[in-house]
């Protein structure tokens, strides 16, 4: 019997299963979609066998953070006399230095000066490796968000989660191997020219719940399971009929994995037996208003690790300070700074965070010189050195590496490029930078294109 594709979108659309069609009617249509699986072994022992890589969208001012420049405060007001200063983006850029509204204390053993937007943060220096004069090329958002997730200032080139995934795969078949949390924005997701099964699943788009359309059509579990198996056997027809199509056979296995993930979801992202002391130490509890949400995400994706998802993503925006740098600063960080801590500790209690790698990042820093004046000044885009740290497995914990001039402006030693940020990771993960390619269009594509060094001054 030879079955149309017409009446099995009928029998999709009309079936419990058919929650799945509205994303396979988008994946048709991707050329790229069904591409033969490359996956492959470590080229290297891995240290690390996940990774949690946070995300602060809108640029993170180093200099308010973990970057501690006494000049700044020293010098408010004056004007920034600085050989070889870049013309400042906004063009409401003033060339007064703006000192930092923040007080900054020393932390741990290893005497980290931390800023007092994250005291918690703060409390975990001895198990971070901060990276002080990271560089990138681009002061625009949308490119520099694509150079940090994709190593390209273009759009559309696959994210670094999508890498790791095509390299190393996902150690549980029924959950996504790349999740990324807080953003609907394509480039921090995007599996680019990779096959589409190394996109990353978007979780918590509704708040309310981890990832839409998981509730069953049917009432009875049986009913659906019936359905499904209905479904399969026309499936296999189907796809008998196309000739072994690739993008069929690839359709076929997502729908088969949105069924699994029906019932994979709800039990890791249900924190209903989760101790109370845990819940407080993410500032995921009662009365945590600030920080429940983006605790519950970073609680989540504990669960997420120990359960074999490979890469997570978690993003939080809203750090593009033009104007009003003290109050939309402390906003942000007082909802991050708890959950972040609470991860990195329990993640150590647990045993976790020596194979897990943590990444904390941001697409660039800000200005030392003010943006806007008057009461509430902000700082503009800063791409010519800010602050990355990282934690976790194969990393020298409680150091820094590198440093920017007095003002925070320029590089003076260790600078480090967005694709050595990449080759390290991958290097983590046991992954040759230099060896992990795919080829598209013509030639081989890899994420660090034909750069990239291991900063194996971190490296323990």
């Amino acid at each position: 019997m030879t079955q149309s594709p017409l009446s099995r979108r009928a029998l999709l659309q009309t079936s419990a299963s058919g929650f799945g069609w509205l994303a396979l009617q988008s994946l048709w249509t991707d050329p790229s979609f069904g591409t033969p699986l490359a996956m492959t072994s470590p080229h290297l022992p891995p240290k690390a066998k996940r990774v949690v890589w946070f995300f602060l969208d809108g640029g993170l001012s180093h200099l308010d953070s973990f970057d501690h420049k006494p000049r700044l405060n020293r010098d408010h007001g004056k004007p920034l006399q600085l050989a070889g200063k870049k013309e400042d983006i906004t063009g409401r850029t003033t060339q007064a230095i703006l000192g930092s509204p923040f007080a900054f204390h020393r932390h741990g053993k290893c005497g980290k000066m931390v800023s007092e937007l994250f005291p918690h943060i703060g409390s975990c220096v001895d198990d971070l490796t901060f990276l002080h004069a990271v560089r990138g090329p681009s002061p625009d958002h949308e490119s520099a968000i694509g150079m940090l997730h994709g190593g390209s200032l273009m759009q559309g080139f696959p994210s670094v989660g999508s890498w790791a995934h095509y390299g190393l795969g996902s150690e549980n078949q029924n959950l996504p191997g790349f999740v990324v949390m807080g953003s609907r924005k394509r480039m921090v997701r995007t599996n680019g020219f990779l096959p589409p099964i190394h996109q990353g699943s978007p979780f918590f788009q509704d708040p309310k719940q981890p990832l839409n359309d998981l509730a069953m059509a049917e009432k009875m579990k049986s009913l659906q399971h019936n359905k499904v198996q209905a479904a399969n056997r026309l499936d296999e027809v189907f796809l008998q009929a196309s000739g072994q199509n690739q993008v069929i056979e690839a359709a076929i296995a997502n729908h088969e994995k949105a069924y699994a993930m029906q019932s994979a979801v709800p039990e890791a992202t249900d924190l209903s037996k989760e101790s109370a002391a845990t819940l407080a130490l993410y500032g995921a509890g009662p009365g945590s208003k600030e920080t429940e949400e983006f605790g519950r995400q970073c609680l989540v994706a504990r669960r997420l690790l120990e359960r074999g998802v490979r890469f997570i993503e978690i993003v939080k925006p809203g750090w593009d300070s033009h104007g009003n740098l003290r109050e939309e600063h402390a906003k942000h960080s007082q909802a991050i700074d708890r959950p972040i801590a609470g991860l990195l500790k329990d993640l150590k209690v647990r045993g976790l965070l020596e194979d897990t790698l943590v990444v904390f990042a941001t697409e660039f820093g800000r200005t030392p010189n003010t943006e806007g004046g008057g009461d509430k000044p902000g700082r503009d885009h800063h791409p010519w050195g800010f602050t990355i740290w990282m934690a976790g497995a194969g990393l020298r914990p409680g150091m820094s590496h590198g440093s920017l001039d007095e003002f925070g402006y320029f590089p003076v030693e260790g600078a480090v490029e967005i694709h050595d940020l990449h080759a390290t990771v991958l290097h983590l993960l046991g992954i040759d930078h230099e060896r992990l390619t795919y080829h598209y269009s013509g030639r081989d594509f890899r994420l660090t294109d034909v750069h990239g060094h291991l900063i194996r001054e971190i490296l323990a």
